[in-house]
């Protein structure tokens, strides 16, 4: 890194996550940056500082397809990915598609960048770490150039579960989720306006384009594409718990739902410990935890909600209580906004760690891992 900071590359910068990603990194809609810039947190709310604030940044340069190249985004000009225009970078942060994460991703490692790719491409991979920035930072410390950012629901869920894990130990999870429309993309989001309106209006809506039915007034117990009797949104959930938490021998059943919400996730967990938990105790660990806000007086109405996760970048959580078919088992209902915290502002906070534990540094090409 130069003594003016670091030369950021954003890849995939024209797409809903990555405009989130700028956001973060603190580059507001004239173009101009300014390290103590501030973003809306939800609507009423104060305005906090972007996840990269911390971050000395000398250049954030934007990258897209082909067909975005030379256009202005934010008064930066939109490069095309070729083998020229990804050289002397010091970090890549990438949110365009797991066959562009895999082509790109080593070859940004490879001209001395570290990347952070939010795509499923290299979360599974041996040799990339998967992390949380709260949960598991110290996964970071033996990168080979390519760090993985969980999947959506996978992410928040991390965040409410670790310190219950280090508390107790976690025997079993059995999670169902209620899963945002932006999470498919923002033509998912159009669609459900869309549906909404001709419902309303009492007209026949469209036919479906993003789901393999309507959306709209509906809940799909389909989020994502079916892999036998799972769906990839539910594997991905499984098998990067496990890794994430680091213990393989965790059970976990998990059934993913898409409900017409516009943005933000829900879960709800059932959490078997290996020790016994009270929901009390559970709540104070749970209030201590960095990343997180307990909202738990249902009596009152207080508990997580999707639109009251929409716009900040720590996960909630709520509805803590005793199971009461099992002893040693809580139930929790936890919301996060999937574009933030479950995608862009978690890798802008991944790469003020890299920073923060000395870790941005060219890897060796050899050492750069390969699908």
């Amino acid at each position: 890194m130069s003594s003016e900071g670091y030369r950021i590359a954003v890849v995939g910068a024209t797409g809903q996550v990555g405009g989130v990603l700028l956001d973060e990194l603190g580059v507001p809609n004239d173009g101009t940056r300014v390290g103590a810039a501030t973003k809306a947190t939800q609507k009423g709310s104060e305005p906090t500082a972007p996840a990269g604030a911390g971050l000395p940044i000398r250049e954030i340069v934007p990258f897209a397809s082909a067909r975005s190249a030379g256009t202005q985004l934010r008064g930066m000009t939109v490069q095309p990915i070729n083998d020229e225009t990804i050289q002397g970078f010091d970090i890549a942060v990438f949110s365009a598609g797991g066959s562009t994460s895999k082509e790109w991703a080593p070859k940004f490692a490879a001209a001395g960048a570290v990347v952070v790719d939010n795509s499923s491409a290299w979360r599974m991979h041996d040799g990339v770490p998967l992390v949380v920035s709260e949960v598991n930072p110290e996964a970071l410390d033996g990168h080979k150039g390519i760090v993985a950012n969980p999947n959506c629901s996978t992410m928040q869920l991390m965040v409410a579960l670790r310190p219950i894990q280090q508390a107790a130990g976690i025997e079993r999870l059995v999670v169902s989720t209620y899963q945002a429309v932006s999470g498919t993309g923002k033509a998912a989001v159009d669609e459900l306006f869309e549906e909404s309106r001709a419902i309303l209006d009492g007209v026949e809506p469209p036919a479906p384009r993003s789901y393999a039915h309507r959306i709209a007034f509906n809940a799909l117990p389909h989020a994502g594409t079916f892999v036998d009797d799972h769906t990839d949104e539910e594997l991905k959930l499984i098998n990067e718990t496990r890794k994430i938490l680091g213990d393989e021998t965790i059970r976990i059943s998990a059934t993913c739902v898409r409900v017409p919400v516009i943005n933000g996730h829900s879960e709800t967990c059932n959490v078997e410990t290996r020790e016994e938990l009270s929901p009390e105790r559970a709540r104070e660990i749970l209030e201590a935890a960095p990343g997180l806000e307990v909202r738990d007086d249902p009596a009152a109405g207080v508990y997580p909600m999707a639109i009251d996760g929409d716009g900040r970048s720590d996960v909630l959580v709520g509805r803590i209580r005793r199971d009461r078919g099992n002893d040693k088992a809580l139930d929790l209902f936890v919301v996060g906004d999937n574009l933030r915290k479950g995608a862009a502002t978690n890798t802008i906070q991944l790469a003020l760690v890299l920073h923060e534990r000395g870790l941005v540094r060219p890897t060796p090409a050899s050492e750069v891992p390969a699908l």
